[in-house]
């Protein structure tokens, strides 16, 4: 069964992995803020403490120490602190496809060949489980552990996928079939409305996710892949000729206006209360959009069958996790393949700066406090994180 952020849906996470909870004390422990500088696509590794700016809800900051990292080397250092910086990594490749598609394993070999190193943790979410990979992994020789988790890939995304599919399938079927428009309608509807519990996302489970991360140590990256979707609908010019047949019927052109030109998808979660949480946790998430149409739908689209056509309907989540991308400091992208949409957010991980400063206002209030870190020359390209909830 295909579903939109299987920890969510499936419950893959438990509650035993969310007994630590680290907070910002912001009395106690000064703030950490990972931030990327670019010129153009290029990393700029030559700032100083001295060109970096620090605001705390639109109040300067003073900035007590900077790291230069480059994967999980630290480079330079400016500044004082009491915080050893955890430049140690967890890796979350989370996959939402309705197939395997061959870029994967371009993805996979770079994962493993050029950017896991020793000491780095990993988990790979499937439509279908969640994996851990063990420390002693590393003891097996790298091919075969790509094998591994390809086998688990395409299994799980074949099986994962699998209601979803039949889902589209049978909406496609209700359009197609010899029964009356009324009928036609009616099991659209009903498959449309299993779509959409296949699609829910649990927000609470989303933001325990969250939390999940924020109690691991080091430098947070998720990946996530997620592949456009498309469902049968009748082309703008049948479904026209529909209407114009049906105007004398009220409920009937109304259905057919609520199904095709009126359905749209809304985020059915809080999404200021997500960005902020992900924002809080210190995650960066890169959102890699696959614009590849799934081969079940390019069978659809090239019989054209009876005035059908494959429609996009990803709205809502593309919109949602731009968003949350963009809070986490991390980048969105759209691309037909996913092995290079990989590595352009790879480029943009790899080398941050670490800044830290103990904030002027020392209230934990529970409140968001907004985050703003400016180059003082300008003309620079700045990823960072949204903010932090003060408690």
């Amino acid at each position: 069964m295909k579903k939109a952020f299987p920890f969510i849906a499936a419950g893959i996470l438990i509650s035993a992995l969310f007994a630590q909870d680290f907070q910002h004390v912001v009395s106690v422990i000064n703030i950490e803020i990972p931030v990327r500088v670019f010129k153009g696509d290029t990393f700029i590794d030559h700032l100083t403490l001295k060109d970096f700016e620090v605001l705390e809800n639109g109040v300067p900051q003073t900035i007590e120490a900077v790291y230069l990292v480059k994967k999980t080397d630290i480079q330079r250092k400016e500044g004082k602190t009491g915080v050893a910086p955890q430049v140690s990594r967890q890796f979350v490749l989370f996959f939402d496809l309705s197939e395997y598609l061959s870029e994967l394993d371009q993805t996979l070999d770079r994962f493993f060949d050029e950017v896991f190193l020793l000491g780095d943790s990993l988990i790979v979410i499937t439509p279908q489980a969640r994996y851990h990979m063990r420390p002693d992994a590393m003891n097996i020789p790298r091919e075969k552990l790509k094998d591994q988790l390809r086998a688990k890939l395409r299994r799980d995304i074949l099986f994962g996928s699998s209601e979803y599919l039949g889902t589209i399938r049978d909406m496609e079927a209700a359009l197609l079939n010899d029964s009356a428009l009324e009928e036609k309608l009616e099991l659209y509807s009903m498959y449309l409305s299993k779509l959409e519990s296949l699609r829910w996302v649990d927000e609470a489970s989303l933001l325990q996710f969250g939390e999940f991360l924020k109690s691991t140590p080091g430098q947070k990256y998720v990946y996530l892949f997620y592949q456009k979707e498309l469902i049968p609908k009748f082309n703008p010019k049948v479904l026209m000729q529909m209407m114009t047949v049906n105007q004398s019927d009220t409920a009937l052109t109304f259905k057919l206006m609520e199904n095709f030109q009126f359905f749209t998808r809304e985020v059915r979660f809080n999404l200021e209360a997500v960005k902020k949480a992900y924002a809080d946790s210190s995650i960066v998430i890169h959102f890699l959009y696959v614009t590849k149409t799934p081969a079940s739908d390019v069978a659809i689209t090239s019989q054209n069958r009876s005035g059908l056509e494959m429609a996009e309907q990803s709205e809502d989540i593309f919109s949602a996790f731009k968003e949350i991308a963009n809070a986490t400091g991390g980048i969105s992208d759209s691309s037909a393949n996913a092995a290079s949409a990989f590595q352009r957010a790879v480029a943009a991980s790899e080398n941050y700066y670490l800044i830290y400063y103990k904030p002027k206002d020392t209230k934990a209030d529970g409140r968001f406090r907004e985050l703003k870190v400016n180059i003082k020359d300008g003309g620079y390209r700045v990823m960072h994180r949204a903010g932090y909830i003060a408690k």
